[in-house]
């Protein structure tokens, strides 16, 4: 039946046209911005997916950088701690060298050690690093621990657990930023009754500073180089232990870093792969649309060129 109220035909060809021009525009839409999926309309699941990885993300970009300051500070340390080390084994040798000199060259070799000692300060005290220095704490702070964040974990309930690296600073402490010296340099030897940055090879008998009388008081003077020796030893141990925590820390925070650093770039894959765009796919089907689009507008405008026919019957 011909009629002019109403063209099933072009109501047809229109339908058909609106439905290729929504889905050109969300293949346009996509090709523009790259995503599949750009917004909760387009998939909410996917979308509520995406959008919290990418908060936690941006909790491991924290991470990172809580991870990288660490680092820099446990390296300061470390490589001051080393250096350290190094200078005391040659303050041992001093003391070694001076049991068996005279007392002239006794006076030098304490010349060198004074030497040796002013280092280890200044050494110590360059030890610093984003305004810490590990090496040099308050024994009387309530704060005794580095803890550096390495870890942001959210359970399935919603609660957040965040990980640490601890280094304690009772155990990598050479000076003591308080007057309590109790640092592994300046504290007093148990053996000798000195601290390293109060030993005095020259001396043997007077002791500046606490403790005020030395153990070794009545000893013979063999004895008393011996004592030295054997605190020497004693706080070199205690550096090389001190000096194997800071690596072992070291070590933890370098390869958490690099795992964090990977488990980013895993979380943005995971990411890409539930909402980003396949280009490849998205152009050929925009070539497509365009097409079936032409094909649209032409099967419209035939249609409406059939009720232009009816005025034929009446000539």
């Amino acid at each position: 039946m011909a009629s002019i109220m109403t063209n099933a035909s072009a109501m047809t060809a229109l339908q058909s046209l609106s439905a290729t021009n929504k889905q050109l525009e969300q293949t346009q839409s996509r090709i523009s911005t790259g995503f599949r999926v750009a917004d909760a309309s387009d998939n909410a699941a996917y979308w509520s997916i995406a959008t919290t990885m990418r908060s936690d993300n941006k909790a491991n970009s924290v991470v990172q950088d809580a991870l990288g300051l660490g680092a820099g500070k446990v390296d300061t340390a470390y490589t001051a701690m080393n250096a350290a080390i190094d200078i005391i084994d040659d303050i041992k040798a001093k003391v070694l060298l001076a049991k068996t000199s005279s007392g002239e060259e006794r006076a030098k070799i304490q010349s060198e050690i004074k030497t040796y000692q002013d280092q280890l300060k200044d050494s110590i005290n360059g030890a610093s690093y984003a305004g810490a220095n590990l090496l040099q704490t308050d024994s009387t702070s309530a704060n005794t621990t580095l803890h550096v964040i390495s870890s942001y974990n959210r359970t399935s309930t919603g609660a957040v657990v965040t990980g640490s690296i601890d280094v304690a600073y009772t155990n990598i402490r050479l000076i003591d930023a308080n007057a309590a010296q109790a640092g592994i340099l300046d504290q007093a030897g148990t053996t000798s009754g000195r601290s390293i940055l109060n030993l005095d090879v020259a001396n043997l008998g007077a002791v500046t500073g606490p403790p005020a009388i030395p153990a070794t008081t009545g000893a013979t003077e063999d004895a008393q180089f011996d004592n030295l020796l054997t605190d020497v030893e004693k706080v070199l141990g205690k550096m090389t232990a001190a000096a194997s925590e800071l690596g072992a820390a070291k070590s933890r925070i370098d390869m958490q870093k690099d795992f964090v650093s990977k488990l980013m770039d895993s979380i943005d894959r995971g990411v890409g792969q539930l909402v980003d765009a396949d280009m490849n796919k998205e152009s050929t089907k925009l070539q497509a649309l365009q097409v079936q689009q032409q094909l649209g507008i032409q099967a419209l405008s035939i249609a409406n060129a059939n009720s232009q026919n009816i005025l034929a019957l009446f000539k």
